[in-house]
């Protein structure tokens, strides 16, 4: 006879509130997002279905970052390795992704190729990552993708190191763009990058917490040296800033077009990021108009974004609203379906 955390395997499966602590302030949209009234505070992020271990200066409980089972007290990296079979099916789940509010600029920052990760971290991931921009603050939030023009690292690192007394300099140098709900871009390794203030975003990427952050400060908070280079010479870190992607281009590289796969007069999905642009995860987002989708694929994270519905299967039913999320492992694919006036978005592993 199947244990309950077996039936739990076999299920949409939901999770515990998962906030986790960054060094800029946000979280105050995720009250019109998730009904969290707790306002702006340090704990910015929501990781959603998560097995990654969050890098921080401090940590607030034994695997920060890590999600834990609905109702279970087990850690979801637990359960994924004593369950691989039913959760799984011989897959690999490699993604990370979050609900992410910005009530502050985030530092300048820059993402590790798989290479880089693989000699210096002893990981075989980068982190590439996906935006998509759920609301703004107002109608001036930005976001920052390249350099505006040529730049060689001499001149960054100079600009860097005067960040301690110029806090803002850094944004001469990176293009800003504003921005709307519905936009989505793709921010590949090596480009230099950041989200400006009054950002909720969608974010789905590699299962890493690598980050290079040049800046001396976020907001008030002064960043130590660890958080800048995670332990790297600064030389070493700061290799991986790709210069050559600078103006226009860079903006227009990370501009992705939703491509349009199905759709009537209850029912429309499209691809926001396919594997076509990135084989690191796949992003699709269904909107129902009194529509019904069979969810057919595990394993895979669904976030509701927008308005309410539910969840059907044999012998099941679970009502969903804005907000909510679940991970839908192998042994429950094809076998539930989701419906509603509502808009969720299946985030997807790599390209298997």
């Amino acid at each position: 006879m199947a244990t309950d955390k077996e039936n739990v395997c076999r299920q949409p499966i939901f999770f515990e509130r998962n906030r986790v602590f960054r060094n800029y302030k946000g979280g105050g949209g995720f009250l019109p997002l998730m009904g969290d009234a707790t306002g702006d505070n340090d704990f910015p992020e929501e990781w959603l279905a998560s097995k990654v271990k969050a890098i921080n200066p401090v940590y607030f409980g034994e695997r920060d970052g890590v999600s834990v089972v609905e109702g279970t007290g087990i850690f979801f990296d637990d359960f994924l390795g004593e369950y691989p079979d039913l959760l799984l099916g011989g897959r690999k789940y490699d993604c990370l992704v979050k609900y992410l509010d910005s009530a502050i600029r985030l530092p300048v920052q820059v993402h590790p190729t798989p290479d880089f990760s693989k000699r210096h971290f002893g990981s075989p991931y980068g982190k590439t990552e996906a935006w998509l921009v759920l609301a703004t603050r107002n109608d001036d939030a930005v976001l920052y993708f390249g350099f505006k023009d040529k730049i060689d690292l001499d001149t960054l690192k100079a600009a860097a190191d005067r960040s301690l007394d110029e806090r803002d300099i850094l944004t001469r140098y990176i293009t800003p763009v504003k921005v709307k709900a519905g936009d989505v871009y793709l921010i590949r390794a090596g480009l230099i990058h950041a989200i400006g203030a009054g950002c909720t975003i969608l974010e789905v990427q590699e299962p890493t917490d690598f980050t290079i952050q040049i800046e001396n400060w976020c907001g008030e908070s002064r960043v130590t040296e660890q958080e800048k280079y995670l332990g790297l010479p600064r030389d070493t870190a700061m290799s991986i800033f790709d210069c050559n992607k600078f103006g226009e281009s860079a903006v227009e590289e990370s501009k992705v077009n939703p491509k349009t796969a199905f759709s009537d007069d209850k029912v429309k999905i499209e691809w926001l990021i396919s594997y076509d642009d990135t084989p690191c995860f796949a992003e699709k987002r269904y909107t129902l108009s009194g529509g019904k989708v069979t969810m057919d694929f595990g394993p895979a994270v669904w976030a509701v974004v927008d308005g309410e519905g539910r969840i059907t299967g044999e012998n099941y039913e679970r009502g969903l609203k804005r907000g909510d999320y679940f991970f839908l492992p192998y042994a429950a694919e094809g076998k539930f379906a989701l419906e509603g006036n509502l808009v969720a978005v299946e985030c997807l592993p790599s390209k298997q």
